[in-house]
């Protein structure tokens, strides 16, 4: 089981099987984080439940030995983002990786118009993959083919949305929040959110806050870890020093 308060444990068995939570830094990959793990511990056998991309920030559920076993079943727990939306432009990933291509006036929305365009995205919906994405296609990821300019036509998946609200307005900026099912991409919700308000959006901002029961506030920061790590190894030693002198 992960340990809900990160200061509570004090002992860890990687090797065994243990379940890590990770406030994954900016412009860090999901895979970065594993691998500065596997130098911190000194194990091979990690794994994430759930990537999320270089421009986002917040939890990560990392599993290592035995514990990897459990990923499908974190990984298939509800999350919940926050984070904000630029309106009145696109770009072609949705989000802040390529530089916008179209602008539009917003002086149109009201708070009116913006919150109410939500309802469209909450409940069971169906979702087309963005092609920047790592979905699979005949043994290429969807972003390899678009970075050659390859299009490839994507099948809409079944998704739930059970929150979607407005919680600031600041035009052209809204911040979000939004609770959903595995398998969402916030960014083509930006996008088809900006569609349906007639000026675009992209994402410009997201942070994931929980997993499940799990929340980003119980997560170690990659410093934080470190230290705590470091500490345990130092205490284990003054431990076995005072062993020995009795």
């Amino acid at each position: 089981m992960i340990a809900k308060n990160r200061k509570e444990k004090t002992e860890f068995n990687f090797l065994k099987g243990e379940a890590l939570l990770i406030d994954k830094p900016l412009n860090w990959s999901s895979f970065k984080v594993v691998h500065e793990l596997r130098k911190i511990i000194g194990v091979k056998k990690i794994g994430h439940a759930g990537t999320l991309d270089p421009r986002a920030t917040g939890l990560l559920i990392l599993c290592t030995g035995k514990m990897t076993k459990s990923i499908d079943g974190y990984q298939g727990m509800p999350k919940v983002y926050t984070g904000d939306f630029m309106l009145g432009k696109r770009t072609k990933t949705m989000d802040t990786e390529s530089e916008p291509y179209e602008e539009k006036s917003v002086s149109h929305l009201t708070p009116d118009l913006i919150i109410n365009a939500t309802k469209k995205f909450t409940g069971r919906i169906l979702q087309v993959p963005p092609m920047y994405s790592a979905v699979n296609h005949q043994g290429s990821k969807l972003y390899q083919l678009a970075k050659k300019g390859e299009h490839v036509e994507r099948k809409p998946r079944e998704i739930e949305i059970t929150e979607f609200t407005i919680t600031e307005i600041n035009l052209p900026i809204v911040k979000f929040r939004i609770a959903c099912s595995k398998g969402t991409y916030i960014r083509v919700i930006a996008e088809d959110y900006g569609l349906e308000l007639g000026c675009g959006a992209y994402l410009h901002s997201l942070r994931r806050t929980a997993i499940g029961e799990y929340k980003v506030d119980d997560a170690f920061t990659m410093s934080e870890f470190k230290q705590h790590m470091s500490e345990i190894r130092t205490n284990d030693q003054i431990s076995m020093t005072n062993d020995q002198s009795l």
